[in-house]
């Protein structure tokens, strides 16, 4: 049996949908899917996958425990911060592998929560280690793909109600965001190429480096928009954000956002190509279906 949590989230239902294309592969395989509640497991039945439905909450070590009967493989998606319980309720129930969605934000050398993310992983690398259980590590960029990606729909917005744009040093610095439909389709390639995926990590990022300024402007020509982007030198900006901090009293912290806006994110997944073929499609063709998206969303 293979454990699957936040399958009703961003990547994971795109992972459901690799999975259900691919029934063949899994007629000897049967599934427990974590979620939070029933109104969330919906389409997971409508899968035609076997899979069982536990209603819970991942902060419940009880429930964790209960969950992992059985359970063979761990699928853990739901995000790091609940990562160490999940892995310790699979070494007490003696699973035979974890694989883990983490994130490209541990390299980050401006957020705090970087040393939150590495203190995690190191527990969990000590402890699977001690347990003999093989870890697999899988770490996204910049996610997005549909309007709850909480990333990129915020350029989206801003470029299409903002004539003039603000940016920071000119929005000169490269990323390499991944679509979401193609971490459904790495996460199955992982989960089916176990004797070469086990006890790896893997960087999962987009097909190539792109700067801001360029994804702005693909984003601008899809919606139609012709935008006056205005620099702000980082310094000002900066600066802007320090006086926002004290004049709110401390209550809105921008200062570490403005500084990641110039930090250059541009991760290889040379690994992940060579070692199961993962082939993640440019920004350009990925972003063509969260624009009209939200252009219908804007016809309701």
């Amino acid at each position: 049996m293979i454990l699957l949590t936040g399958i009703t989230g961003r990547s994971g239902k795109w992972f459901l949908e690799t999975m259900t294309h691919n029934k063949a592969h899994f007629k000897h395989t049967s599934f427990r899917a974590v979620v939070r509640s029933a109104s969330n497991a919906a389409f997971i039945n409508d899968s035609g996958l076997p899979i069982e439905t536990a209603y819970g909450d991942l902060e419940n070590e009880a429930f964790l425990n209960d969950a992992m009967k059985g359970v063979n493989i761990v699928f853990h998606i739901a995000g790091i911060h609940t990562s160490l319980k999940v892995v310790k309720a699979a070494i007490s129930n003696q699973v035979n592998w974890i694989i883990l969605v983490h994130t490209t934000g541990i390299y980050s050398k401006y957020k705090t929560a970087a040393e939150g993310y590495l203190r995690i992983e190191e527990e969990i690398e000590k402890i699977t280690m001690g347990a003999d259980i093989p870890l697999t590590v899988l770490r996204p960029t910049m996610i997005y793909g549909s309007m709850d990606d909480r990333n990129v729909i915020v350029f989206i917005k801003m470029v299409d109600k903002l004539k003039l744009f603000p940016v920071v040093n000119h929005a000169k610095y490269p990323l390499q965001p991944v679509n979401a439909k193609d971490l459904g389709k790495a996460y199955y390639q992982v989960l089916t190429n176990e004797k070469t995926t086990q006890g790896k990590n893997y960087t999962l990022s987009g097909k190539d480096p792109i700067l801001l300024i360029d994804m702005l402007k693909i984003i601008g020509k899809r919606l139609g928009k012709k935008n006056w982007f205005i620099s702000i030198p980082f310094p000002f900006a900066y600066a802007g954000s320090y006086i926002l901090y004290y004049l709110s009293l401390k209550r809105f912290d921008f200062r570490e956002r403005v500084q990641r806006l110039v930090e250059p994110r541009v991760f290889s997944h040379d690994d992940a190509s060579r070692d199961f073929n993962y082939a993640p499609m440019s920004f350009e063709n990925g972003i063509i279906n969260e624009i009209e998206e939200y252009i219908e969303s804007k016809k309701q």
